[in-house]
């Protein structure tokens, strides 16, 4: 697709448009041939507002001058349409991620898009979101344009698309309709292989005590928050991007101070927690951002394992790093987890994303925690990266941890939790025992419905 786009240039072959051969320089000369692509990671101005990004490139002025109204006009005319709610003078950086992400498909289709290209675009939408977004492209569709989508979740796949392209190290294996395959043969052409689906969780250790506890909790983005976590429990937390999830995260970790309220970890009661209280209660943290929060990408991989703990055993010995057993500590990680390369001194820039995820995770995993805050952990993986993560998680909670899945992906949310909480503005707004509720249910209570 970044071909298509202009972003890379191929080194044989050829692209056709309208069955006419044609080169593609830059993103410039495809938008001119009617292409648009909404990136997994988006291509926004953060400090400029959301109609200064749909114009960019092709501001409407007056006068020699650029006119403001008339890109706002622009942006309203084309989110009734299609039906999002956006305001026009909002910087994006202040958005949602949900947000930005519709600011980038009302810029497409500004901009004269008949081919459409959306990236992974259902990981940050509700499923009544999701239908808005595939009843546009139907529609779309029937005006004559194209839409690629590229995307993990089979579902929408199988439901939405008209022809489906399987691709496996930079080759199409596979190209089939809907009617004529299932989920399960679309994974194994994925991977090459059977797939095995993560076991289903286990219930709740009994009885167990609650390992945190949150009591009337505020602060930056939270308002009066309670609820707990057991040992042996998955608690999936769901809500649209923006709602107060990365807050609970950061909160729980220590990253983000409280202005009231109290929060327990095991027996201890804390108003005010560091991240290396967290770290020394038994707290481990997956974030959401791996490339900016959970990594450095220019170290090496050993050095990444041994972040957080370079002062312990088996990294350290005394007040030396401890070279060897740093090494060793490192391999036996990367075999346990399947990271590739196994080379404990290749660069952490230099994995995949799907391996760079699953080093975090054994890195986390590594430390033995009581608590284990996973915020996004498949966001962007491949299908198999994606079943080896969640069967880790699954895995430590057998084992009696803690885990408080933040996730925005509901599917995976109602595969892997015990019981769900929704959050809305900073609050919750229901909780479910599994089993007792559906993605239309959840949806709902994320986009604010009372019960």
């Amino acid at each position: 697709m970044n071909v298509l786009y202009g972003l890379y240039h191929p080194d044989g072959g050829e692209l056709a448009f309208d069955g006419q051969a044609q080169k593609v320089r830059s993103p410039q000369d495809a938008i001119a041939r009617g292409v648009g692509m909404v990136h997994q990671h988006f291509t926004l101005v953060p400090n400029l507002t959301v109609a200064e990004n749909v114009v960019l490139g092709a501001e409407p002025t007056r006068g020699g001058l650029f006119d403001l109204e008339a890109a706002v006009r622009v942006v309203d005319e084309t989110c009734k349409k299609l039906g999002f709610s956006l305001d026009a003078r909002a910087r994006v950086d202040r958005l949602s991620v949900g947000s930005q992400q519709k600011v980038e498909i009302v810029k497409a289709l500004r901009r004269g898009a008949k081919t459409l290209i959306l990236d992974e675009p259902t990981a940050v939408l509700t499923p009544q979101e999701t239908d808005d977004l595939f009843r546009i492209t139907r529609e779309l569709s029937e005006q004559g344009s194209t839409v690629v989508l590229i995307t993990h979740k089979l579902k929408d796949v199988l439901a939405f698309a008209t022809r489906i392209a399987v691709m496996r190290r930079g080759r199409k294996v596979a190209e089939v309709r809907p009617a004529d395959t299932t989920g399960a043969q679309l994974a194994e052409l994925m991977v090459g292989g059977a797939m095995h689906d993560p076991a289903a969780p286990p219930s709740p250790l009994g009885a167990t005590e609650p390992f945190l506890t949150l009591e009337g909790v505020s602060a930056e983005g939270l308002h009066d928050l309670s609820l707990e976590v057991r040992a042996g429990e998955i608690l999936g937390v769901a809500g649209v991007d923006g709602n107060g999830q990365r807050e609970l995260a950061e909160v729980v970790t220590g990253l983000r101070p409280l202005s009231r309220g109290r929060l327990k970890l095991g027996a201890t009661h804390w108003s005010q927690l560091t991240p290396a209280q967290a770290r020394a209660c038994g707290v481990a943290h997956i974030p959401e951002d791996r490339l900016h929060r959970a990594m450095v990408a220019d170290m090496t991989v050993e050095e990444n394992v041994a972040l957080g703990r370079q002062h312990q055993a088996p990294f350290a010995r005394g007040l030396f790093i401890d070279f060897a057993g740093r090494r060793a500590r490192t391999a036996q990680l990367l075999e346990a987890h399947d990271v590739r390369p196994r080379d404990p001194v290749a660069r952490m820039g230099s994995l995949s994303g799907g391996n760079q995820q699953k080093l975090v995770v054994a890195r986390e995993l590594d430390t033995a925690p009581r608590l284990l805050v996973v915020v996004q952990p498949t966001r962007g993986l491949d299908i198999a990266a994606v079943n080896a993560v969640r069967q880790k998680l699954l895995e430590r909670a057998r084992a009696g941890c803690a885990v408080l899945l933040v996730s925005l992906d509901l599917e995976e949310v109602l595969a892997l939790a015990d019981r769900v909480v929704v959050m809305f503005e900073g609050r919750l707004n229901g909780t479910f025992t599994r089993g007792a509720c559906d993605e239309r249910e959840l949806g709902r209570r994320m986009l604010g419905a009372a019960a």
